[in-house]
């Protein structure tokens, strides 16, 4: 049963959740499978040649872990009802093997669509163990409003 309705978010709230490792197994993997690009999936190769320096993830890897997280430790207990899109997607840092992930999000603004359901934008940050940003986006997703057939 969600606990999160449209009408329990406010502009200006903020969390921080979550907590995930990364591992160059998963790294490879995700890439030879979405993004097989030499620096994500050749680590000998990444680390002599690329302007990494070393392996890192995709960004979409680092974009797949933070919905992770974030239906974890949100979307699991929200009335949600998906999302309309992303306004931002930014890749600030490279993700590395190691690196240990978090969430911090913060809502920017709520609107009421209609009767059933609110549209909320908030902006997600992807932080690294070290406090470093990796990844930013802000999305807008749809929230069931409470007493709707939508919060079931």
């Amino acid at each position: 049963m969600p606990r999160i309705f449209y009408e329990d978010l406010s502009v200006g709230d903020t969390a921080e959740f979550g907590e995930y490792e990364v591992t160059r197994e998963e790294i490879v993997e995700f890439a030879e499978r979405y993004d097989p690009q030499w620096f994500h999936v050749d680590p000998e190769r990444a680390a002599e040649e690329s302007m990494y320096g070393g392996l890192i993830a995709s960004g979409w890897h680092t974009a797949s872990i933070t919905m992770r997280v974030l239906v974890d430790h949100h979307f699991g207990e929200a009335a949600s009802l998906g999302a309309k899109g992303l306004e931002e997607l930014r890749w600030r840092r490279p993700v590395r093997p190691g690196d240990v992930l978090s969430v911090r999000t913060e809502v920017l603004d709520k609107e009421p669509e209609r009767p059933d359901r609110g549209l909320v934008t908030s902006r997600a940050e992807t932080l690294t163990d070290d406090g470093e940003l990796a990844l930013s986006m802000v999305s807008l997703v749809m929230y069931a409003r409470r007493g709707s057939d939508g919060g079931k």
